[in-house]
């Protein structure tokens, strides 16, 4: 029987259907009660957020360094020209030996001159007495000369200051590490000359993380390993910063070893290990 026109059309569009699904199985749909919610497929691709921001425990490794007890630049107090600058660079400073002079012959002389002023201010203030006791002198002519015996002394009290600052001594024993000048050199006032650094063991400061105030406290002890000497070393801590840092999330520690090591250099650095909290 023939078929009409109508009939055929459809036919043709069946069978290009069945040969375009055979060439492409995958666009054939699927159930719609099997088929996965797109965000349920997200969640679970990506982690919890509570696995990515864990807080650090005690076994999280924290950098440490080693800093000196005590170090200062010692900058000078005139202008001038260096006449001596001792001892070099590792060299050894007891508390109050000289490490840097300057060429003083000028204040030197304002120091003279202020000693003389002082004398003669005295020799007229004792003339005016004697002369109070013979009725020649007033009393405010005394005073007058006693105001400027008080005068010259103030002048020689700057003059003995301005002379001291020829004179560069180390404020406690140590090392010195650092020169800024060289001798025979001029410089200027609060030019810096020479850093030192001070001779007692080192302290160590290290920044943790902010969540272990709930544990960490003065007085914990811990251990550092340090790189430079390869040994571990017993330390506690003594001082804990007032402030968290917000960027961080960490705050910033001190310590102190509880034996002393001959080895031990500021500058060198380590990894705190610290025991976990029962």
């Amino acid at each position: 029987m023939a078929l009409t026109p109508g009939k055929q059309t459809m036919q043709r569009s069946t069978l290009l259907v069945a040969a375009l699904l055979a060439c492409n199985p995958s666009w054939s749909a699927a159930p719609a009660g099997k088929a996965e919610p797109a965000v349920a497929a997200a969640s679970k691709a990506t982690p919890p957020l509570e696995a990515a921001s864990r807080p650090a425990n005690a076994e999280t490794p924290v950098r440490a360094l080693l800093v000196a007890d005590q170090e200062t630049t010692l900058a000078a107090g005139m202008s001038g020209r260096l006449t001596e600058l001792e001892p070099r660079p590792g060299g050894a400073v007891r508390k109050g030996q000289l490490v840097a002079s300057f060429e003083c012959s000028e204040p030197r002389a304002r120091h003279d001159m202020a000693l003389a002023e002082v004398h003669s201010a005295r020799l007229a203030h004792d003339g005016k007495i004697r002369l109070q006791g013979l009725q020649s002198a007033s009393e405010l002519e005394v005073e007058l000369a006693a105001a400027a015996v008080t005068k010259a002394q103030a002048q020689l009290a700057v003059a003995k200051a301005q002379l001291g600052q020829c004179r560069v001594v180390a404020p406690f024993a140590g090392w010195v590490v650092k020169w800024h000048a060289k001798p025979f050199e001029g410089v200027n006032v609060g030019a810096p000359l020479i850093e030192l650094v001070s001779n007692r063991a080192p302290r160590l400061r290290l920044n943790v993380p902010s969540l272990w105030l709930s544990w960490l406290k003065a007085g914990t002890r811990f251990a550092v390993d340090i790189e430079e000497t390869g040994k571990r070393y017993e330390v506690q801590l003594t001082q804990i910063n007032g402030r968290v840092d917000p960027v961080s999330q960490t705050i910033a520690v001190e310590a102190e070893l509880l034996r002393n090591d001959p080895d031990l250099l500021p500058g060198m650095s380590g990894t705190a290990v610290f025991a976990k909290p029962k």
